[in-house]
């Protein structure tokens, strides 16, 4: 399987910031486009933001102009520094790697963000 290393979470105040961090193997992060997702109890999994090996970047409209998703083509390492973090930021975020012939999902192993006072 592909392993995505994710690190970078913890807790914060309201209006506090994060970077999180994931490294995948140069096969995958040179072709693929990569992505946070995020997950609370209960509910879907949900793109937070996503990025091409080109630098083409999309965000979810609930993170835009907060997040923004960066790469480190030396590192292979991609990146979500979050800023101005608010409770309803509060997830576990995942790492991803969408292959899409044949289609599969590769996750990183979770890592919790906390947003409160």
């Amino acid at each position: 399987q592909v392993q995505l290393v994710e690190s970078g979470g913890g807790s914060v105040q309201p209006g506090g910031s994060l970077r999180l961090s994931c490294a995948a193997p140069r096969s995958i992060f040179s072709i693929y486009t990569m992505g946070w997702y995020r997950q609370t109890p209960g509910k879907q999994r949900d793109l937070v933001a996503r990025i091409t090996t080109g630098g083409s970047t999309n965000y979810a409209d609930s993170v835009k102009g907060r997040f923004t998703i960066s790469r480190d083509n030396a590192k292979n390492t991609i990146y979500l520094q979050m800023n101005n973090l608010k409770p309803e930021d509060t997830a576990v975020y995942y790492c991803n790697v969408q292959k899409p012939l044949p289609p599969v999902n590769y996750w990183g192993q979770g890592t919790q963000v906390t947003v409160s006072s």
